[in-house]
């Protein structure tokens, strides 16, 4: 299943990130907030989304109360990025949801046979999913990219998108929609009449 892109297909590449971080923005993507559109809606739909992006092995099983631990992830990694770009803090409450599944996540250093190490993500389930994605979160912090991951500045869509301009400075995931959409909020409320002129303008 491909990822809902609120925006249309078309754009969805210039979007993408780069290497593995791709992976994590479609996680967060599964939710489409502006039409409402859940990709994982029970626990058999989430094991196929990570069975197919290469999460879970394909003999792996979940167990109850995954859910509801996948989906508290992903929103906790989704309010991280829209707290970041809002003001540069993150409340306590989104770090503690992503800290509590950390335990979870176990990941090792493992040597290929070149010598150069990579962390791995040890045990499975859902645990090695975080592992996973946490990992490639970590690196991408590191290289610099994590920071031009963002979601989108109109609160009724939040799609997570990759920033490749160059001054780091795009805030919605398209123009056209998103950024259209609130500068004719932002319009409206600039030349909306006061409550008392609109009600002298009656008598």
């Amino acid at each position: 299943m491909q990822p809902i892109d609120p925006a249309g297909s078309e754009d969805e590449p210039r979007r993408a990130a780069p290497g593995r971080l791709e992976l994590v923005r479609q996680f967060i993507n599964t939710a489409d907030l502006y039409p409402g559109e859940e990709q994982l809606s029970d626990l058999d739909s989430l094991r196929s989304w990570l069975r197919e992006h290469g999460l879970i092995g394909a003999r792996e099983r979940l167990a109850a109360g995954d859910l509801e631990r996948a989906l508290a992830v992903r929103e906790g990694l989704r309010a991280l990025l829209e707290a970041r770009e809002r003001d540069g803090g993150v409340d306590a409450a989104t770090v503690r949801a992503l800290n509590d599944h950390a335990p979870e996540a176990l990941l090792r250093v493992n040597f290929n046979d070149r010598g150069v190490p990579a962390l791995e993500a040890v045990g499975g389930g859902l645990g090695r999913a975080f592992a996973e994605l946490f990992a490639i979160i970590q690196l991408a912090e590191v290289d610099g990219s994590w920071d031009r991951l963002k979601v989108c500045a109109d609160h009724q869509c939040l799609w997570a998108f990759y920033d490749q301009s160059k001054n780091h400075s795009r805030s919605w995931c398209n123009m056209a929609v998103c950024g259209n959409r609130a500068k004719a909020r932002q319009y409206r409320r600039r030349h909306r009449a006061p409550a008392g002129a609109r009600r002298g303008a009656k008598s």
